[in-house]
């Protein structure tokens, strides 16, 4: 299992191009990450750096995943040592929801799926959360995806579904399945 890091805001800002390219492959096959196709490195990387300012000043984490082998892209052709997966934590700046986070753009590169990529990173967004004070954590994503299977398998709770919230990459809107997860210490 290659390692996962997390990325301080220097290396946000030295990361922002492997992350749009792994935004780019995540549209690109079809995931309902908040984009519509056709979907440009460029786009990916001037929304990437809108996150900078989150990054710097720690109410959003950002970690990723590299493997040291060559994976291609449909944009920028093979890259050595990229990211291959990421996933982020949003944590919440009001007053009362400071016990609360969102897990947000948890991505892995379609050639490195299958591995249990999406399930360390999220673990270790999780753990993070709990180290932050955060044990209560909200995430959503398209109802019947693959993305759905890995949150109902690792303990979150489906609480409902919005028929139509959201266009897949081609624009047909699609139902959204909202889940949230009750952290403890031991898991």
């Amino acid at each position: 299992m290659p390692a996962i890091e997390r990325l301080t805001a220097d290396d946000f800002d030295a990361g922002v191009k492997e992350l749009a390219c792994l935004l780019v492959d995540a549209v690109d096959s079809g995931a309902s990450v908040g984009f519509l196709a056709p979907f440009g490195h460029e786009e990916a990387a001037a929304w990437w750096r809108s996150q900078a300012p989150a990054v710097a000043d720690g109410s959003l984490l950002v970690w990723v995943c590299r493997d040291g082998g060559a994976v291609t892209g449909p944009v920028i052709g093979p890259v050595i040592g990229p990211v291959i997966g990421t996933v982020s934590l949003a944590l919440a700046s009001k007053p009362n929801a400071r016990h609360r986070a969102e897990i947000v753009k948890l991505m892995v590169h379609r050639e490195a799926r299958g591995r249990g990529l999406s399930r360390a990173l999220l673990a270790t967004a999780e753990r993070a959360a709990l180290d932050a004070g955060a044990d209560l954590l909200l995430l959503d994503t398209e109802t019947g995806s693959t993305a759905e299977h890995v949150y109902r398998t690792g303990g979150w709770t489906r609480y409902g579904i919005v028929p139509g919230y959201a266009g897949s990459p081609d624009g047909t809107l699609q139902d959204c399945s909202f889940f949230y997860k009750q952290l403890t210490a031991s898991g």
